[in-house]
């Protein structure tokens, strides 16, 4: 199914037929403020596993990541995060940014690394944390599988790709050609795993 949904004023209707499908175990692609990406409830495994098919990874050995609504409930999933980290947290979030931090016992177990990491973000798009909003807790945030490449942005070539794959693909206009910036923040000093969008200069 192909959804178009508004980006700056998200119909509650439309989010709520992706928060059905969602709770049902359905996968989505969804909008970010960078590329748009695979979707799901990390509380429903088998869907988790199922990205995982499409992706071709492991899920114990693939740094799989999730999107929270905000700093509040990124702490529910987190161990204690020092007063530094915080602050660099809330001046980066919500934006193109994925932060490797320790997992909480709150993380699904088939999210977690062998290093017991769990890599979070908090995208600036209205859309995505409308539809975390509704459903009450975080989804995955996987990228597309492959290389990126120009049809990743448009919905319409999505769907037409990947409608045997996924349950719902969102039209949320088109999407970036650039992933998050990745900073793994387990370490001392914090080090940029991946560049992408955001900029990043050590705090």
């Amino acid at each position: 199914m192909l959804l178009q949904i508004h980006p700056e004023n998200p119909q509650p209707r439309l989010v709520k037929t992706v928060v059905e499908c969602l709770l049902d175990g359905g996968i989505i692609i969804y909008p970010t403020d960078t590329i748009y990406g695979l979707g799901c409830n990390i509380f429903k495994p088998k869907a988790v596993e199922r990205i995982c098919r499409i992706k071709q990874v492991d899920p114990q050995k693939a740094q799989l990541s999730f999107i929270c609504h905000d700093l509040s409930d990124l702490s529910k999933y987190t161990k204690s995060v020092s007063t530094p980290l915080y602050r660099t947290l809330k001046e980066h979030l919500p934006g193109p940014y994925t932060f490797i931090l320790p997992a909480s016992r709150e993380v699904p177990k088939i999210l977690q690394s062998k290093k017991n990491t769990i890599g979070l973000r908090i995208p600036d798009n209205k859309i995505a944390l409308g539809i975390i909003e509704a459903l009450g807790n975080p989804i995955l945030s996987a990228s597309l599988p492959g290389d990126m490449v120009e049809e990743y942005t448009d919905p319409e070539l999505m769907h037409e790709k990947f409608e045997k794959l996924v349950d719902i693909v969102i039209d949320g206009g088109n999407g970036g050609m650039h992933p998050s910036t990745i900073i793994d923040c387990t370490t001392e000093p914090y080090e940029v795993i991946r560049y992408g969008l955001g900029q990043w200069e050590e705090p």
